[in-house]
């Protein structure tokens, strides 16, 4: 995309309220205003509590402001909350996490993602599976919560990090549709529907969904982007509570873009491997040998279904009966070309020493031709789980008593091959070529690591948790949680049909949490807590530090955390400043399968700061901001140094605009500033990635009620920064940019 085109596309923006009448200062719209805050996140089976009254750290992402970010994948969205370090330059799946400076070496092991309250998979990270590769945002969508630590290690799936829960939008009364065109400079094309009303007294409904199709924004020459998703919403309110029922239906995947040499040049942040000379390739897997053809291009995804539902009701005498259940259902599959090692050159391999040819094209390629060892690898997975979250409450005047028991089944079949090595030509779609001997040879260039796996995993949790009014200003709870957790593992290394790792695991963990919150006036509130929670092991903890586990290690990460915070909360202005402070013990990092484990204990400290204000101008700010220090304090070898791959501190600041013109239309103009320190690559601390800074920019134009144009420009002066190096060789000059310059145009109706 030209410069000319882009600043044409922002002038054409901004002419449309130049051509208008005199802009009217004083005519904003109405919703623009902070409102209180009802939150769901946190509390036993969904009650409802003030974020004021809240004694923990919660951010609300509302649909407003989620049109504003624009996200190009869900983990993207997770940027606009405070403390998470989001790497999500791999595309729509597969992000990488961070959470408060929690240990971690990729995937989103201290994430949760909910639906309506409920995790959509119990196990946080699987191996190539991080819980926000199963949800798509889309118009659906009411808002996100987002709880870092607080009551999390006590209440639903015991996660002690960062608990995202997306709303889903419901009916009312007044009958409502809205449909939305979306292109871009990369060939987007898509179109959301969303429909919802009453269907017949008190109850209500919302269905809608989206298709969409493109050839991705780091371009493959091909559809390498497709998707589709349905949604329906049904909520049936009676006198003395609720039922609800939902259910996601999605299909949608795309390419994975991978780590590129950083020391060739023509390579950019718009580079990817995958493209038409090479998304169709043949591995050899297993003792035989067997030959398999696949279609590289598939990238990643989800193909299936999440549905759920609950029930409240509100009896006599202050007793409150709850439930929520969700069922997951699957596959979850992977394939890529994945980098191996430094980039060379033809020469340097080539069994002439001189040349090589193309497998598909047959051209010659010349010494000093620039190639790389690409992996073709394959995961295949399957999945379901099935969870269920049941509380009894009840309120007196100043107490409330809450009892809950989560359940959870999960299980998980695996089919890989990865390594697959083979020297290919580093341009976008590079072919394989012919005329270095490994790239014929069955055994391939470099390693190889197939497996079949099964396992299924139990959870069964007993909690508590008691709220306490001493009087208007000062509210304790407490939280109590035994948590019993097995799991059954076979895998099958190799593919000859012999199990070489077994696994019956039976372990049981108490955790605890407590908080405090102090009502300084109308306005101001101050809280602490303390609590101590844990990460159970699943499936690929057991593979990768097999090791470890017969030796007689639990595999179980133990989290300890406090939290101080300050909140001020006016109708302009809503302001939350939490300072942290963690340890997790038994934190494990393999580098690539068969690597021995890296057994860790980490520490962090913190502060994070979530800001947002609205007055009657039309002006709006939404900030956030995190600074953390962080240090391994247990280690073999890397004892004293920082957490990889973490910033030490990162800005998000987004302002807003908003024009009253003439006949009730509005136009909007916001940008958002990325601000991110250096990180180093790896627990070594020998590898340092750049910090950067990024410009995205928006304008949102609303020429009558029903009408909506957005013009979106994310990453506006083509940023270079890279947000990871090479997880597998960190010493390797590879690494992911960020995304290139990319712009997105909407148009949205509502059609009534």
């Amino acid at each position: 995309m030209s410069q000319k085109l882009i600043f044409s596309s922002i002038a054409t923006a901004i002419a449309l309220s130049l051509s208008s009448q005199p802009i009217m200062a004083k005519e904003q719209k109405n919703d623009k205003k902070n409102v209180e805050v009802i939150v769901v996140s946190g509390t036993p089976a969904g009650a409802g509590i003030s974020k004021k009254d809240a004694s923990f750290a919660i951010t609300n992402v509302d649909a407003g402001l989620i049109e504003k970010i624009s996200p190009k994948s869900t983990a993207d969205l997770f940027k606009a909350v405070p403390g998470i370090w989001v790497e999500s330059s791999g595309g729509e799946s597969g992000a990488n996490v961070f959470v408060r400076g929690f240990p971690g070496g990729g995937d989103a092991p201290f994430l949760t993602l909910s639906i309506e309250g409920s995790p959509v998979y119990p196990a946080p990270t699987l191996s190539f599976l991080e819980n926000s590769s199963l949800f798509r945002i889309d118009e659906t969508i009411e808002t996100m919560e987002a709880l870092r630590g607080g009551p999390n290690p006590v209440v639903s799936n015991g996660q002690p990090g960062l608990t995202t829960n997306f709303r889903l939008k419901r009916g009312s009364e007044d009958a409502e549709a809205l449909a939305k065109y979306t292109t871009s400079d990369y060939g987007l094309q898509r179109a959301d529907l969303v429909l919802s009303g009453e269907v017949a007294n008190d109850l209500y409904f919302m269905v809608g969904g989206y298709v969409k199709r493109s050839s991705g924004i780091r371009d493959a020459g091909f559809t390498s982007e497709e998707g589709k998703q349905f949604t329906i919403n049904l909520t049936k309110e009676f006198e003395q509570g609720e039922i609800n029922i939902y259910s996601r239906v999605t299909d949608d995947h795309g390419t994975w873009y991978l780590p590129t040499p950083l020391n060739v040049d023509g390579i950019d942040a718009g580079y990817t491997q995958i493209g038409t000379n090479n998304r169709q390739a043949s591995i050899n897997y297993g003792s035989d040998n067997q030959s398999q053809s696949f279609d590289f291009g598939d990238g990643r995804g989800w193909k299936g279904q999440v549905s759920g539902g609950s029930l409240k009701v509100d009896l006599d005498n202050g007793w409150t009966i709850s439930d929520r259940f969700n069922v997951t259902k699957g596959q979850a599959n992977t394939f890529g070309l994945v980098p191996e090692g430094s980039s060379t050159t033809v020469g340097a391999v080539a069994d002439n020493n001189i040349s090589a040819t193309g497998v598909i094209t047959g051209n010659q390629y010349t010494a000093n031709t620039d190639i790389q060892q690409i992996g073709r690898w394959v995961v295949l997975k399957d999945i379901d789980a099935f969870t269920n979250d049941l509380a009894v409450t009840k309120k007196w005047e100043q107490l409330n008593v809450s009892v809950g028991l989560y359940t959870a089944s999960t299980s998980a079949d695996d089919w890989w091959s990865i390594g697959n090595q083979a020297y290919y030509i580093l341009k976008p779609g590079g072919e394989m070529l012919e005329g270095i001997a490994c790239n014929n040879s069955t055994e391939g260039c470099g390693w190889n690591y197939d497996i079949n796996s099964t396992g299924d995993a139990t959870t069964s949790a007993l909690y508590t948790a008691i709220n306490y009014k001493f009087n208007d200003q000062i509210t304790l709870d407490l939280g109590l949680r035994s948590e019993n957790h097995q799991v059954e593992y076979s895998v099958d290394e190799g593919l000859d049909g012999k199990i070489t790792k077994a696994v019956s695991y039976d372990e049981t963990k108490t955790s605890w949490t407590t908080g405090i919150n102090y009502s300084l006036n109308e306005t101001m509130a101050i809280f602490g807590r303390l609590n101590k929670g844990y990460k159970m092991p699943y499936f690929d903890d057991f593979r990768d530090n097999f090791g470890a586990y017969t030796a007689g290690e639990s595999l179980i990460k133990e989290v300890s955390q406090v939290e101080i915070g300050y909140k001020f909360m006016t109708e302009d202005l809503q302001a939350y400043a939490t300072l942290f402070s963690n340890e997790v013990t038994g934190d494990t990092f393999v580098r690539r399968p068969g690597e021995p484990a890296e057994i860790l204990t980490n520490e962090a400290k913190g502060a994070e700061f979530d800001v947002n204000y609205a007055n009657d101008t039309g002006l709006s700010i939404n900030l956030n901001a995190t600074v953390q220090d962080t240090e391994i304090t247990a280690s073999a070898t890397n004892q004293g140094n920082e957490a990889q791959r973490q910033p030490g501190w990162q800005l998000r600041i987004t302002p807003s605009y908003e024009f009253a013109l003439a006949n009730d239309s509005f136009l909007t103009v916001y940008g958002t500033l990325s601000s991110v320190d250096d990180r180093f690559g790896n627990n070594e601390n020998t590898v340092t990635l750049d910090g950067y800074n990024k410009v995205d920019f928006g304008v949102l134009f609303e020429p009558t009620e029903q009408v909506k144009l957005q013009l979106s420009i994310d990453n506006l002066t083509d940023e270079l920064g890279i947000t990871e190096g090479d997880p597998r060789n960190p010493t390797a000059p590879n690494g992911r940019y960020i995304m290139p310059r990319s712009i997105k145009f909407s148009v949205t109706y509502q059609l009534f």
